[in-house]
């Protein structure tokens, strides 16, 4: 502030997660400027109302705040202009102009010369994230709600899961299936609200501040339902009745507790004595957890290092041009020929009482789609080295991607999800074929590789008309019973079960299934994913769900988690809920995100 002036604006270069304006009216109030302090989000047709309160601030030395400059593009000259008129002779002495912009080409460039620049991080680590939310209060502030001592504790337990949400994102997708830019307004909201609903009712109403933080307040920005019942089940740890008693852990150790302090200074105290590395388990996950956090880290960097890589090759060894042609023609020699359709038709035609074979067929056409536009991109590719074609943008894609040993954006537009790299997905490729060719040469398998269907929500569906139609039922009275067949392996199966389908092929983050106790348990240090036992899926009519001793497991295609919703109403990425047995909560298996893949990443 001291180092700005009348002509010189201070701007806040905003990043994802931070917000700035808690600190200004801070700073408003400290220099006593916030009655004379107004404030516009830029957008559209905000961009007069801004210029008009602009000049009302120049005449009366208020501070004008003009928020997110990066939305109001076409305002940006107009902005300019005024900045540039501005005359420090004319102009009342205690005029601020304070402006906040993410990053963005619009952004004039005379202002960002001109101004001052600051940005304001997410603070890193759990610690720092607490320890900041606590510089913002004073004893003040601590005591004057009518219950202090419990409004204390709360407020404790939601600066805690406020840096627990936040932190929680370096973990990925098994912290959050979607990364979301969680703020500081949010935590201020939920701390307005806690004071209000312990001054106005005796009993502390704590299921209607879980909704209010969960559901609105931080639940808002929330977009996948995998992820709100994550944030419900972890607010159940740090929002309910414990938190305001005098001893409660927020974790089985005890390092984070809730803190029987009277000032700020006694808070700030107990925060400071927090792990600088907090433990996965204050985030509700298992151990292995870090290693996922540390892998995350190392595969971010080497993609950066990767696409920071020459195109031109120097010293020995082969060029450039020669690795992707060997590399293509490598590949094009093992891409495996287009399904004969007509034939898979007349062996496998569409019957009402066997749904399988519409699956099968709709299989093979996914599959020709791709394997076309692979034979054909791959052997444009060799030509295009050659100088024997025209080397286009999208064959330069294809071979730069053959060169990364990534898999071209061409073929993704056309292919099952994957996050496999090249040399892995070709190869995985060729399993699904084979896959589909033995189903077309000798029938349909006993067991179904789960992993290999490029739709397997089709396959499901067709499983649940088989046993619709051969009992004359309703197919939206079908639901599934899940049995565990972990006595039986696939290659030893050689008959289908009287009603339903076996399925393998899955794979298991988070947690592991324990072969002795026939239950979901703990992972084994170090041991990330585990295979998956044989699942039998158990077509029942109005079948009523258990309410106790399963949990619930999402299952996915990809370790992504993440997906849309596609025009066939089906998401891209999760396939369904299973049922696996549990003697824990599913709170704790919901906390730890076990979840179910058709697919690793190598």
């Amino acid at each position: 502030y001291k180092e700005a002036s009348v002509t010189a604006p201070l701007i806040f270069v905003l990043s994802s997660g931070a917000d700035p304006m808690a600190d200004l009216l801070k700073l408003c109030d400290e220099m006593r400027m916030i009655k004379k302090f107004d404030q516009v989000s830029l957008g559209q047709g905000q961009g007069p109302k801004a210029e008009k309160l602009l000049n009302l601030a120049m005449d009366r030395g208020m501070w004008i705040c003009l928020q997110n400059c990066h939305l109001a593009q076409s305002f940006m000259p107009r902005l300019e202009q005024c900045v540039d008129n501005i005359q420090a002779d004319k102009v009342h002495k205690d005029f601020r102009l304070w402006l906040t912009s993410m990053p963005s080409p619009y952004f004039p460039v005379a202002i960002l010369q001109n101004g001052v620049k600051m940005t304001l991080e997410p603070p890193k680590g759990l610690k720092s994230n607490v320890f900041r939310s606590y510089t913002r209060m004073n004893d003040k502030y601590l005591n004057e709600c009518e219950k202090p001592k419990e409004f204390k504790k709360l407020l404790f337990a939601i600066c805690l899961f406020h840096a627990v949400i936040q932190d929680r994102r370096k973990f990925g997708p098994l912290g959050w299936n979607i990364s979301y830019d969680f703020t500081d307004g949010d935590l201020m909201m939920c701390q307005t609200q806690i004071k209000m609903l312990l001054n106005d009712y005796d009993d502390i109403p704590y299921m209607v501040i879980r909704v209010l933080c969960g559901e609105i307040n931080y639940g808002g920005r929330v977009t996948d339902d995998k992820d709100r019942r994550l944030m419900m089940k972890l607010l159940e740890i740090f929002i309910n009745e414990g938190v305001v008693q005098e001893t409660y852990n927020f974790s089985p150790s005890g390092v984070y507790f809730s803190p029987n302090c009277e000032t700020g200074e006694d808070f700030m105290a107990i925060i400071k004595e927090l792990p600088l590395v907090p433990h996965p388990e204050i985030f509700g996950l298992h151990a292995n957890a870090d290693i996922t956090c540390d892998q995350n880290a190392t595969y971010k960097m080497f993609e950066t290092v990767l696409s920071l890589q020459p195109r031109v090759s120097s010293g020995g060894g082969l060029a450039r041009e020669e690795v992707i042609e060997a590399s293509a023609k490598d590949i094009l020699t093992k891409c495996p020929k287009p399904f004969d359709i007509d034939m898979v038709l007349v062996k496998y035609p569409t019957m009402y009482e066997e749904s399988m074979n519409t699956v099968l067929t709709q299989e093979c056409i996914r599959y020709n789609s791709l394997l076309t536009v692979m034979s054909k991109s791959l052997a444009e590719s060799i030509k295009a080295l050659k100088g024997l074609v025209v080397m286009s943008p999208e064959l330069e894609a294809v071979t730069d991607s053959i060169f990364n040993n990534q898999v071209p954006k061409m073929w993704e537009g056309k292919a099952y999800p994957s996050m496999k790299s090249l040399s892995s997905w070709v190869v995985d490729l060729m399993d699904r074929v084979k896959f589909i060719l033995t189903w077309i040469d000798k029938g349909p398998p006993a067991c179904f590789w789960f992993s290999g269907f490029f739709f397997p929500q089709a396959f499901l569906t067709g499983a649940q008309q088989n046993f619709a139609r051969k009992n004359g039922m309703a197919i939206d009275t079908i639901g599934w019973d899940f049995h565990i067949q972990d006595h039986m392996s696939h290659e030893s199966t050689s008959s289908q079960p009287e009603n339903g389908v076996y399925i393998y092929g899955l794979f298991m983050e988070g947690a592991r299934w324990d072969h002795d106790t026939h239950l979901v348990g703990e992972s084994k240090p170090k041991e990330l994913f585990t295979e998956f036992p044989m699942f039998w899926l158990d077509p029942r009519q109005h079948r009523k769900k258990p309410e106790t001793g399963i949990y619930d497991i999402p299952c996915y295609k990809i370790m992504s988690r993440a997906g849309t919703l596609s025009t066939t109403g089906h998401s891209t990425n999760f396939v369904m809920y299973m049922e696996i047995p549990s003697d824990q909560s599913q709170t704790h298996w919901i906390n730890r995100g076990v979840a179910l893949f058709t697919q690793l990443m190598f």
